[in-house]
């Protein structure tokens, strides 16, 4: 079963907005078995939309498109998709009711405009919006089921979760679907490769293995098809344990979570404490960790110390070591950790300096060199590294490698 998906509006392909609707859809869409075959974005141009849906209706089961449907005249897909249909308009007295309660809650006049907002194709089945004025219209035509809903990304996932994929499930006999991420750190996309290439050539036809890189992390995702939901999963599972054998120093989690959350998760259930100590990251390790709900269990606060003034009275660096060997240097970093665990009263501390860049570099510390360090009560360890010449992805780097550090000490303590 395939479906494409297809956006509309000016706002995206001038990159006013990112189109995050695609990567959602499309996920959950993978979830019931039905495969995206592409997805397309095009202008509020009615030649451009109807040459959309002549292209998708050649290549997929399903088209969804979002986007479009507002009140003013440059929402033209509703009038498109009319005509694609060759179709009349009736006014929707379900739809006009929900509109007008909407405006008069809101105590604010319903003028025609609005009430257009009510106007459909006559041949299409009209799926209710709870969450806006715009309907969702459902069309079933030439073998092919069109779904047409708002691009407000909160209004199409509440039509897509609560009405859209009940309704494909019930449609189409999809086949079952399992996936298993496994997250990974401190080892390269072809090192892992090679690690485990015997277990990814024995994997059976239905089960197919992908490697998602970013910087510093790799996911390892196993993706099965069947008929038997329970069998698939237990095949999986039984390849996935194989995959963490083979590298288990190197994984993070079993799970699809962030790096980060990783981190906290194993702090929290062995109840143990983290602050962090950033000069160069300028807060970014904070940033990550503090955007997850309960990270407060683990998570005492932060030195933001971009000054050396600031290294010195809020984590406690020596003047001497300052002036001997500088911000971006092991003797720092590690000063800063401890500093960090000693004022912040924290189990573990991560400290960073660096060279951030595109400038400030030397011949001895060109830019994209980072020290990072991790404290304890008991001891301190400090590592060197070595990135590029680009500003944003040296401080995700440094930020992705000091959270993998963390990890390596976490596992090390417990062995």
């Amino acid at each position: 079963m395939l479906a494409e998906i297809i956006t509309i509006g000016d706002e995206i392909l001038i990159g006013q907005i990112v189109d995050t609707n695609s990567a959602w859809m499309a996920q959950k869409l993978n979830l019931i078995g039905i495969k995206v075959k592409q997805i397309t974005s095009v202008s509020d141009d009615a030649a451009h939309i109807t040459e959309a849906l002549k292209l998708a209706e050649g290549r997929a089961d399903v088209i969804l498109i979002t986007g479009g449907l507002g009140p003013t005249k440059d929402d033209v897909t509703k009038v498109t998709m009319a005509k694609y249909f060759h179709m009349g308009f009736r006014r929707d007295q379900e739809t006009l009711d929900h509109v007008t309660h909407i405006f008069t809650s809101l105590n604010r006049p319903m003028i025609e405009l609005n009430r257009r907002q009510a106007d459909v194709p006559d041949g299409c089945e009209v799926i209710q919006n709870k969450n806006g004025t715009a309907p969702c219209m459902w069309f079933e035509q030439h073998g092919k089921i069109y779904v047409s809903m708002p691009g407000v990304p909160f209004e199409m996932m509440y039509l897509m979760t609560e009405e859209i994929l009940p309704r494909l499930k019930n449609a189409f006999k999809l086949p079952a679907i399992f996936h298993k991420t496994i997250l990974t750190a401190g080892i390269g996309e072809s090192f892992l490769a090679q690690e485990i290439e015997d277990i990814e050539n024995a994997l059976p036809d239905h089960i197919k293995l992908a490697y998602l890189p970013k910087l510093g992390q790799v996911r390892l995702r196993l993706s099965g098809t069947g008929a038997d939901e329970a069998t698939l999963q237990q095949e999986v599972m039984f390849y996935a344990q194989q995959l963490i054998g083979r590298v288990k120093k190197n994984v993070v989690a079993d799970q699809d979570i962030p790096l980060e959350k990783a981190l906290l998760n194993i702090m929290q259930e062995r109840q143990l404490t983290l602050s962090t100590a950033e000069s160069c990251t300028g807060g970014y390790i904070s940033q990550l960790i503090t955007q997850h709900p309960g990270c407060s269990a683990v998570f005492a606060g932060a030195a933001v110390t971009y000054s050396n003034a600031l290294k010195m009275s809020v984590l406690g660096v020596l003047p001497e070591t300052l002036e001997n060997y500088g911000a971006v240097s092991e003797q720092t970093v590690k000063e800063m950790a401890m500093g960090a665990v000693a004022n912040f009263k924290t189990d573990y501390a991560v400290a960073v300096s660096g060279i951030a860049g595109p400038d400030g570099g030397t011949e001895e510390k060109p830019v994209g060199t980072v020290w990072i360090a991790v404290a304890t009560q008991y001891k301190v360890v400090a590592r060197l590294f070595r990135f590029g010449n680009r500003r944003a992805q040296n401080i995700e780097r440094a930020a992705i490698a000091a959270l993998t550090m963390v990890l390596n000490e976490l596992k090390q303590d417990v062995g």
